[in-house]
């Protein structure tokens, strides 16, 4: 095993992402994991279980910067008065908290089917779609909320703006989500309880 190249990225920095080669490397088939040639229903099957995960990170990161924003709105004073007292603020902290609050709601219902054994395709994709955009909208929303300020990096929302950008590509983009929700919600498919990879 050779690891070729760690990457720089954007966020989530404190996660090592490298690549990775192996070469004149054999598996035994006793090693198999699954069926032959099931690989990709597998992998599919497996989003079902990750994506609640995602979803819950997302809607972690969307909490903190949300926190971090009402903090600031109270100890920040313009024109005389904390800005959380301006109704363009008020207004940007009460679409923050509607976000996270259904963020959490959807992670939790996908994460229910899972722990019950029952199938959560739909329920995995809505949570993942909404809690990664929202988690994307409300740090973006928590960097105005500190002005200039929230572009320093002696702040923390910059960080956690840059941290939601990946929640919404990993474990397929927000447009992988739409076409599993669409599927799912035009032409379920259904053979013995589980999902039938199109």
């Amino acid at each position: 095993m050779v690891v070729d190249k760690k990457e720089d990225k954007m966020g989530q920095r404190a996660s090592n992402t490298a690549t990775i080669s192996f070469s004149d490397v054999e598996i035994p088939l006793g090693n198999l994991v699954g069926e032959e040639n099931k690989g990709f229903k597998i992998a599919m099957m497996t989003l079902d279980r990750t994506r609640p995960g995602v979803a819950a990170m997302a809607t972690g990161v969307a909490r903190a910067a949300m926190e971090f924003a009402i903090e600031y709105s109270k100890q920040r004073v313009q024109f005389g008065v904390p800005i959380a007292m301006h109704q363009a603020i008020q207004f940007l902290i009460a679409d923050m908290a509607t976000k996270v609050h259904m963020s959490r709601l959807a992670t939790w219902q996908s994460a229910v089917l899972l722990d019950q054994g029952k199938r959560n395709t739909i329920e995995s994709a809505h949570a993942k779609r909404f809690a990664a955009d929202s988690a994307m909208e409300v740090t973006t929303d928590a960097v105005q909320v500190y002005g200039g300020y929230g572009f320093i990096k002696d702040y923390p929302v910059e960080k956690l703006m840059r941290d939601a950008k990946i929640l919404q590509l990993y474990e397929g983009t927000a447009q992988i989500q739409r076409l599993v929700i669409a599927r799912e919600t035009l032409l379920p498919r259904q053979i013995a309880g589980l999902a039938v990879v199109a």
